[in-house]
């Protein structure tokens, strides 16, 4: 069994490992002296990694999808974990198990398969489970659909994450056709089952995990509709108008036209669809988002571009005691007092004077003052 695992790593730690080459970029420093940028990882996760040094020997001895033995300094850089390696090599293939380097899910892949055959069983409307079951019948889809992942990195990224997804928004549909009693289940669920189907040949998922050139080119929807247009032409007497609705519900299952999505949701399931989908995606990436970032201190994760935010690590600030000594507000300030108002000028001095006139003017004067 390989030892250590990303998620076993500690930051300050020595590190001796083999991992698995996601990327590869040969970058420069400020000097014009190359080095390398890569992503490693293994089935528990992935690191960003640096060799700085000595890197005109290696930068031909290994590529992207190749497995290497690595000795470096596992730190913490801008929050984040970050291995700076110091020596690596090449590993040959026969030397790893490859259950080792591929994230799985970490449900039994035979009780899933189990599921979603009952659930297609499940269905009422003998055309929609016509069309499910010659899809899912076909031992080329149901390979592809039990091993892919949901996608590159977002959401349930890992060997079985299509199916995983899959099934968790089935439990869902269930619920949501119970509350909302004018839902029509089977068509939900049929939305919910075919809606990712073109990802088995959008994403590739021997290795790392990345786009197939159909998949670059086209897309999982327009895949995804292809496959289902196929299946259908087994099906002469599948009704037009319900064909017309499984295919909006592919069509508009991202919700927007800015998230590709060519059709916004038009009817009642193709937006509960939608929604769906959008909250089992969600979930699943704050989950791994905070079991990825266990090796970082604090209650808050690094920022995700995908959620758009930092996320609380809520065990964490929970099983943190408050501080003893809080600190002790100022005393507030009292309010300055008003300034006091401007004296009256005393009135002019009046001098006597022993003449009728003035003493006539002083009269006057003292009384307008």
């Amino acid at each position: 069994m390989k030892s250590p695992y990303v998620n076993e790593l500690q930051p300050n730690q020595t590190v001796h490992a083999i991992f698995l080459v996601h990327a590869k970029d040969i970058r420069q420093k400020r000097t014009g002296e190359p080095y390398l940028s890569l992503l490693v990882g293994d089935r528990t996760g992935e690191l960003d990694a640096k060799m700085w040094d000595n890197v005109a020997e290696v930068l031909e001895a290994f590529d992207r999808d190749d497995f290497v033995r690595v000795k470096g300094l596992l730190q913490v850089h801008q929050n984040r974990p970050q291995l700076t390696i110091h020596k690596v090599e090449l590993v040959a293939e026969t030397d790893v198990d490859f259950s080792d380097y591929f994230p799985a899910s970490k449900r039994d892949p035979a009780e899933m398969a189990t599921e979603l055959a009952g659930i297609v069983d499940g269905i009422a409307n003998p055309h929609l489970r016509s069309l499910l079951r010659v899809i899912f019948e076909d031992p080329v889809i149901a390979r592809g659909f039990h091993a892919a992942p949901a996608a590159k990195m977002i959401h349930h990224a890992f060997l079985g994450g299509l199916l995983e997804h899959v099934l968790s928004m089935c439990a869902l549909a269930r619920m949501a056709a119970d509350h909302y009693k004018y839902i029509d289940r089977d068509l939900l669920l049929t939305g919910v089952l075919l809606h990712d189907l073109g990802k088995i040949r959008e994403l590739t998922y021997d290795r790392s995990f990345g786009y197939s050139d159909e998949g670059q080119l086209v897309g999982h929807i327009s895949i995804g509709l292809r496959m289902i247009h196929e299946k259908l032409m087994s099906l002469p007497e599948f009704p037009e108008k319900l064909r017309a609705l499984v295919e909006h519900m592919v069509l508009s299952h991202h919700g927007q036209l800015e998230f590709g999505s060519p059709k916004l949701p038009l009817f009642p399931e193709a937006l509960l669809l939608h929604l769906l989908d959008n909250m089992d995606s969600k979930m699943e990436s704050m989950r791994a988002l905070i079991e990825r970032d266990a090796l970082l201190g604090g209650c808050w994760t690094g920022y995700n571009s995908a959620l758009e935010r930092a996320v609380l690590k809520k065990e964490r600030y929970l099983a943190e005691d408050p501080p003893v000594n809080a600190a002790v507000p100022d005393a507030p300030v009292p309010p300055k007092a008003a300034p006091p108002a401007p004296a009256k000028p005393a009135p002019p001095s009046v001098p006597e004077s022993n003449s009728l006139f003035g003493s006539k003017l002083a009269d006057a004067l003292r009384q307008d003052s």
